[in-house]
């Protein structure tokens, strides 16, 4: 349920409201826009159906969520959200947001390397993975903590703001002393536990679709992140897997435009795991930013034939350069900046 209070409601009627609202079992959840304040109830379907929330002063009207998705959805906030990731670093706004390094942390010295490179180029955001879910377990699964330093280290040297995936709730404090940005990959998309506890936290968080996963399932796990009281959620398209094996996955992007009309949560896309081939990233990445992605996320690597994870998506340096230049003037085209 939303309620929307008058333009000239008090700070006491707001607090009225939400007092005797959490006696009835309700969780509110406020937003407050430029002209108005929204609030969300989120509780037992039965109480919000029989109580009379349009008889408490302050109040201007009462609107029904229809969706599954409350919190998320654009009935919430009408607004796109501008979510800040570091001092002067927020996406959801005017320019368009890139996240690029290499898929693992691999060592200080190419961390710190690609990081100057990617950042001369036009990046905001360093990624790397310190714990690397892999298909095999044989496969290199990253430095752990080791790594968490080296991309702490690195992100103060460059100004880059960080951003490392999280896969056990048990890790989430721990990565939260090192990084800016948790993301949460694709295989954990419901991981519901993580969900709930990241949702607890004030970071910023990267919500990755699942590997099959739905647009509707993948809002229903911002959801959850959502109702523990953590709006700070970014959604990211990453390719799902369909019939075509001609690349690693299919790259949605018509998901870019129905997330953004559902939701008003900023939305990246990864063009790098959705096609898989670091010869399609370009292209790929040019078709987000023209459908209206907020972000991207692109991997980059000093020497992809050695790099221990993802070395076939990733682009060496001066393609990333490249790459940007031509990004600039597509952005441009759809009056958004890189």
């Amino acid at each position: 349920m939303i309620v929307i209070l008058r333009p000239d409601a008090s700070e006491e009627q707001l607090q009225h409201l939400i007092k005797k609202t959490e006696a009835l079992g309700l969780k509110a959840h406020v937003s407050r826009g430029v002209e108005r304040t929204i609030i969300g109830f989120i509780g037992p379907e039965d109480v919000l159906r029989v109580t009379p929330l349009e008889v408490f002063p302050g109040v201007e009207s009462v609107i029904p969520v229809l969706a599954p998705y409350k919190l998320v959805s654009r009935e919430f906030k009408k607004e796109g959200s501008v979510i800040k990731l570091k001092e002067n670093v927020s996406i959801g706004g005017q320019q368009i947001i890139v996240m690029a390094g290499p898929c693992s942390v691999e060592n200080h010295t190419s961390l710190s390397a690609v990081a100057k490179q990617v950042k001369k180029a036009g990046a905001t955001v360093l990624r790397g993975g310190a714990f690397k879910p892999r298909t095999s377990p044989y496969d290199f699964q990253g430095l752990g903590e080791e790594g968490l330093k080296y991309l702490k280290d690195v992100g103060d040297e460059t100004g880059l703001a960080t951003i490392t995936e999280v896969m056990d709730p048990r890790n989430v404090e721990l990565i939260g002393k090192y990084v800016d940005i948790y993301q949460i990959g694709a295989r954990n998309m419901q991981n519901f536990s993580l969900l709930k506890e990241l949702g607890m936290t004030n970071k910023p968080i990267m919500l990755k679709r699942g590997l099959s996963g739905t647009i509707k399932e993948l809002l229903m796990s911002a959801e959850y992140i959502l109702s523990k009281g953590n709006f700070n959620v970014i959604l990211c398209e990453r390719g799902i897997r369909t019939f075509e094996t001609a690349t690693r996955n299919t790259l949605d992007i018509n998901a870019v435009a129905v997330v953004k009309q559902l939701t008003h949560l900023p939305m990246m896309i990864d063009p790098s795991h959705g096609t898989g081939y670091w010869n399609f990233v370009g292209a790929a990445a040019k078709a987000g930013v023209a459908a209206g992605c907020d972000g991207l996320m692109i991997e980059v690597h000093g020497n992809p034939e050695q790099a221990l994870s993802d070395g076939a998506q990733s682009l060496l340096p001066e393609k990333f350069e490249s790459l940007m230049s031509e990004l600039r003037l597509v952005a441009q085209a759809v009056s958004r900046q890189i």
